[in-house]
């Protein structure tokens, strides 16, 4: 990005890069992202800002009344969902900042 006209020029572009990213932001932030644990017994679709937008149990799992490793799959499947949809966020933002070393937040 080139920045011409002093400050007010600095202003302006950190302006524009700040609303390109705002834009980015909201756009992967939309993204749909799934992870699965125990093979598949439990899948969890959400958005790539964090929001959870399903969980799909296994009926086999769910009838077998170990309701301690279900409580542990659907933790795992959610991490990794989460995990996922806050990589996607970060890489959206990289391409914008292009290595430029902006703190997250910063703009």
């Amino acid at each position: 990005m080139k920045f011409d006209g002093g400050l007010k020029g600095l202003m302006k572009q950190a302006e524009k890069l700040k609303a390109e990213m705002d834009k980015a932001k909201n756009e992967a932030g939309e993204m749909v992202v799934e992870a699965s644990s125990g093979g598949g017994m439990v899948t969890v679709k959400g958005k790539a800002k964090g929001e959870i937008q399903s969980i799909k149990i296994d009926p086999e799992i769910a009838s077998s009344g170990d309701t301690e490793m279900l409580e542990d799959l659907i933790g795992a499947a959610v991490n990794e969902t989460l995990e996922r949809g806050r990589k996607i966020m970060k890489d959206e933002i990289s391409k914008l900042t292009g290595g430029m070393g902006i703190p997250p937040g910063f703009l």
